[in-house]
């Protein structure tokens, strides 16, 4: 079964233009572009490396497409040609930047279709400077240089003035919204905050004058704030019991509110200008989750309220959805799933409560048990980040690991997001180890559920691969086997070897080298590799740019020399985990079997 799941196709709107969307598609077993139109796709780019994200060059048949090579995270630029023959190679299409040995980011295309900003660290590897690209000419301009590891938001304003960028602050999570005069590099920040604030998702332009942004400024959830950017007048104008994102049609009239409710989503459309309810969006599946390209600020293609958006839940694998509040959803690129949908498992909801009261929320997958069975033995699946959630999204992982007979439980441990501006701010720096309460919580708490206490592993990707080693480490009388995937061994030599720009923008997360080494050293599972006894299986990429190869290697030689059962394997093309299906259909199995060897259950 888990070679089917992970065969199941996914797809993502990226951009939309009129009547046609260009969507992102693992059909080849590694993302590509295909565009759709009139119930027709057509593959546009058929390469041997992902393609990360494109957009749409208004006014011509053509897109600006970035990648990288090997999963390093240098992404580079190309313009394709979208009637041409499908690209099987980028030789085939035109590059637009050509230094492999930086990072290039599609920040946002013009409105007249003439110009493309990009997000560049090439003048310095630690700072990202935004530079506009002439498409016809090729001219290049330095818009700003005022440093930090900017990221993107919404791209241009409607008439083309502005372009909008975030750049971090002094404080995990939190950061500037960021508009740039594209004439005269004039620089605003918009809602400016002496103290921690974040903007989440892409800005939404209700005019030119006026955004709609996702905040938390002065609230622990984020509200939908209506700023007019002459005045810095600033209104929230729709707040919820959870955070809410938003998102404007073109013309600006229509106003789509996405709540996340405890990891899945619910939608609401609104007169963007008067904030009248224009209804509540009909959605494929009571657990389905929303997912947005941070470069796609215009899913409402229709002003009568049509929603195009990238949709998945439990049983469905990610696919495009026309979605409306008065008719039902349809599908546009669902494909059939391989696999007796009634055989996949769809997950309890729990609150477990840590030992100093905290309130944690867990998903819990049940595998099917025979009456009388003895309790099965369970995995603890933690997500990564740590600015991450567990949602109720289609996984290979988990419903394979349900259908071979474990109970999958995905706790959102303190410092996840979606619960709050306190609650992710729970773990930070040298509060780090009071995760591990959390863990000791669930497996208390899946003991009670009926599981077997003393068959549970963790499992984990990068951050999630930190907790993972960091409970064997820690507490190894609770965890009978680890998997841990491109995970932290050691804080302070992942600090030191992660890749330039990343290093300041996350010693605000888990400490400074300079000033919290003490405490990184103590934090680390490496350090106490003497106190592991549980069997780890690593996998991890050796292109990885944010958690170096070094941090499994090192940990493999301290575990071979205590004689502790590990495994480790290596795939020399990949970076922060594994982008090809190739490598998803050897590593995953694999690790599967070295779990049902060490819980006993071959």
């Amino acid at each position: 079964m888990l070679r089917e799941l992970l065969q199941a196709r996914s797809t993502a709107v990226l951009d939309c233009a009129r009547d046609r969307l260009l969507l992102r598609t693992d059909a080849t077993g590694l993302d590509q572009l295909a565009e759709w139109h009139a119930g027709d796709r057509r593959s546009l780019t058929a390469f041997d490396e992902r393609v990360i994200t494109a957009r749409y060059r208004p006014g011509h048949r053509q897109a600006v497409v970035e990648g990288d090579a090997g999963g390093d995270e240098r992404s580079q630029l190309w313009l394709l040609d979208l009637d041409g023959p499908v690209a099987r190679d980028r030789s085939m299409v035109q590059a637009l930047t050509d230094d492999p040995s930086t990072v290039h980011h599609l920040a946002g295309m013009s409105p007249d279709g003439h110009r493309v900003a990009i997000l560049s660290n090439r003048r310095d590897r630690v700072a990202f400077d935004v530079r506009l690209l002439g498409l016809d000419g090729g001219e290049e301009r330095l818009l700003y240089d005022g440093g930090g590891w900017c990221q993107p938001a919404s791209g241009f304003s409607p008439d083309g003035r502005w372009l909008s960028v975030l750049r971090p602050g002094p404080r995990p999570m939190d950061n500037d919204l960021l508009l740039l005069d594209v004439a005269t590099g004039e620089q605003r920040v918009v809602l400016p905050h002496p103290g921690e604030a974040a903007v989440v998702g892409a800005p939404a332009w209700v005019d030119a004058t006026t955004l709609l942004v996702s905040s938390n400024l002065g609230m622990d959830r984020h509200a939908l704030i209506r700023v007019d950017i002459t005045t810095d007048e600033a209104t929230v104008v729709l707040a919820r019991a959870w955070d809410v994102a938003g998102w404007t049609s073109p013309n600006g009239r229509t106003l789509l509110a996405v709540s996340n409710v405890d990891g899945s989503s619910a939608g609401e459309l609104f007169d963007a200008q008067t904030m009248a309810p224009r209804g509540r969006l009909r959605l494929p599946d009571p657990d389905t989750v929303l997912a947005w390209s941070h470069l796609l600020p215009d899913p409402l293609v229709a002003d009568y309220g049509c929603v195009v958006a990238t949709c998945s839940s439990p049983s469905m694998p990610p696919d495009v959805w026309r979605l409306r509040a008065d008719a039902p959803p349809e599908p546009v690129t669902q494909r059939p799933l391989e696999v007796d949908r009634t055989r996949l498992r769809r997950p309890e909801r729990h609150t477990v409560t840590s030992a100093d009261g905290l309130a944690v929320p867990l998903l819990l997958y049940r595998p099917i048990i025979p009456a009388g069975a003895p309790p099965p033995p369970a995995v603890v699946l933690l997500h990564g980040g740590p600015e991450g959630q567990s949602q109720p999204a289609f996984s290979p992982v988990v419903q394979a690991l349900a259908a071979r007979g474990y109970a999958v439980a995905l706790p959102n441990v303190r410092g996840s997001t979606g619960y709050g501006k306190r609650y992710y701010s729970l773990d930070d720096t040298t509060r780090r180890l009071d995760s591990l309460l959390d863990l000791a919580a669930v497996h208390g708490w899946l003991t009670h559920a009926g599981l077997d206490p003393a068959r549970v592993a963790l499992w984990g990707t990068s951050y999630g691969g930190y907790l993972v080693l960091a409970g064997c480490a820690f507490q190894p009388e609770l965890w009978a086997a680890g998997v841990d995937v491109v995970g932290i061994s050691d804080l302070i030599t992942f600090l030191e070897r992660t890749a330039d720009h990343r290093r300041a923008h996350r010693e605000r997360e888990y400490g400074s080298l300079s000033t919290d080494r003490e405490f990184l050293a103590a934090a680390s599972p490496l350090r106490r590799a003497d106190a592991i006894r549980a069997p780890i299986f690593l996998v991890h990429g050796a292109n990885d740019p944010r958690v170096s190869l070094n941090e499994a290697q090192q940990l493999v030689a301290a575990l071979k020399s205590r004689d502790v059962p590990c495994e480790l394997l290596v795939y020399g093309d990949e970076g922060h985990g594994l982008a090809k299906l190739a490598n998803r259909l050897d590593a995953y199995p694999r690790a599967m079997a070295f779990l049902d060897r060490v819980m006993k259950r071959t």
